[in-house]
């Protein structure tokens, strides 16, 4: 007899906004998320004590939904403040995790605000020149002054 499509496990399943493969472990599928990393995948897993290496598609949509909580709230499963991505947000003061695009408009709204204020890492946002203290004399030309030109004799 054959399985009607009901039975038959999902495989893509949406979760924090992402369609992620269901036919793989939970712990690879939750790494396709941006702002979810390796570690981060793990503390959710073990924090609400479910097996790694189950399937994503075998988790019932109770168990997404806490999975999505645990991602969306890590410090309410208990989850350590130092492997979240955003340490004592700059308008909050408290230790938060970002997920997919709320990554983008945070580093965005950061480089402004440095620009607003003429920070030196702002002005250097500004002209496209390195941020973090690397040479330019070698590096990061553009247009007509690439290459090493000798004077005339």
């Amino acid at each position: 007899m054959a399985k009607s499509q009901e039975d038959k496990p999902a495989d893509v399943i949406r979760v924090l906004g992402y369609d992620l493969d269901g036919n793989k472990k939970a712990y690879h599928a939750l790494i396709k998320v941006k702002g979810i990393s390796h570690n981060f995948a793990r503390a959710i897993l073990r924090a609400l004590g479910f097996d790694e290496n189950k399937k994503l598609n075998e988790f019932t949509e109770e168990e997404l939904e806490k999975i999505e909580d645990a991602a969306k709230n890590p410090s309410k499963y208990g989850i350590p403040s130092w492997i979240m991505n955003r340490r004592k947000d700059y308008e909050t003061g408290k230790d938060i995790h970002l997920i997919g695009s709320d990554i983008d408009l945070t580093v965005k709204n950061d480089i402004n605000r440095l620009r607003k204020i003429r920070a030196y890492r702002g002005i250097r946002h500004e002209l496209g020149l390195p941020v973090r203290g690397q040479r330019t004399r070698t590096s990061f030309r553009h247009g007509k002054t690439v290459g090493v030109q000798r004077k005339k004799k």
